[in-house]
């Protein structure tokens, strides 16, 4: 909001250590109480907070009569609720799907549209990083990554899932395997291998980790007509075709990275500049609340399938 010049911002947060460290890095008010905030008769909301709270606070803005934004959603406790809220009202609420506006997302959209490989057959895609490089600056046991139902690794399924659906259509069928296999200090589940296929008939295979150092996300697609390889850490996409199979290397944005972070500021910029331009009505943002609600479906039928469902078991 401060890169877009988007007028005054006004922070709320129940820790007093965060208020400081705000007011003072970015030079705003801030509020410890969100009665407090909410007297500043705020224009739009912002919610930023654990996932398990993006609901209660999406309501109370409808009840104000307010649009508002929500981080990304990884529990859909409430949300049948507030879309048929948002069904009888003007007020602009909208999900985030930040991975559509990654540069290596966006190109491999625009490839796969443009026919570049041919008709998509598979792909197989891992995102991965260790948790407690998540953020540095705090424990991970002490914030909403290490509970169970809003854990890091099941927040990051539908985190992919937005973009992967997006750029390869509806799922159709899928079967999935989690577990904790790693050695960190949370009851959660810190691996998800998903088998998923798609209307268009195309299999995909995405593994989400929060174990992998360093970090990874990297992915490589077959065509019909060739194959395209992501691989993030160098910001590049590789492109090979038929008949001579020779690479094509696609560089893509590095962006800017703020200190002690690992991810683009870019993409979420764009992503509030959408947000602000949806409220103003100069455009559609894009994405809906019901989109968000199909994509938690996959996320539990992913996590059913690995509870319920029979697996092949070897004995000897």
């Amino acid at each position: 909001m401060k890169a877009l010049q988007a007028g005054e911002i006004i922070g709320f947060d129940p820790r007093a250590d965060r208020c400081t460290e705000a007011g003072s890095k970015y030079g705003i008010p801030v509020h410890e109480t969100f009665e407090s905030a909410l007297g500043r008769h705020p224009d739009a909301l912002v919610i930023s907070t654990s996932p398990d709270l993006h609901m209660h606070y999406a309501n109370v803005a409808l009840n104000l009569g307010k649009p508002f934004f929500t981080e990304a959603s990884v529990t859909d406790a409430g949300m049948e609720e507030l879309i048929s809220r948002l069904a009888n009202q003007t007020i602009v609420g909208i999900p985030s799907c930040t991975m559509r506006f990654y540069p290596g997302p966006k190109k491999i959209k625009e490839l796969v549209d443009a026919g570049r490989i041919g008709r998509v057959l598979s792909f197989t895609y891992q995102s991965g990083q260790y948790l407690p490089d998540w953020h540095p600056w705090e424990d991970y046991r002490k914030y909403y990554v290490s509970k169970r139902e809003t854990g890091a690794c099941r927040e990051i399924v539908p985190f992919e899932l937005v973009w992967l659906v997006w750029a390869f259509g509806g799922v159709e069928r899928l079967t999935c395997m989690k577990g904790k296999v790693g050695d960190l200090d949370a009851d959660i589940d810190d691996l998800y291998h998903l088998l998923l296929k798609f209307r268009s008939g195309a299999i995909g295979h995405l593994t989400v980790d929060v174990l992998a150092r360093p970090g990874v996300r990297h992915m490589r697609v077959i065509g019909t007509e060739g194959i395209l390889e992501w691989v993030a850490g160098e910001n590049i996409i590789k492109v090979s075709n038929m008949p001579d199979y020779s690479w094509e290397t696609i560089e893509l944005n590095r962006g800017t990275v703020e200190e002690k972070y690992i991810n683009l500021e870019e993409p979420y910029i764009e992503e509030m500049s959408r947000f602000i331009r949806a409220i103003q009505g100069k455009e559609d943002f894009g994405y809906t609340f019901e989109e968000d609600y199909r994509i938690l479906q996959i996320l539990n039928k992913a996590e059913k399938s690995s509870e319920r469902y029979r697996h092949v078991n070897f004995n000897s």
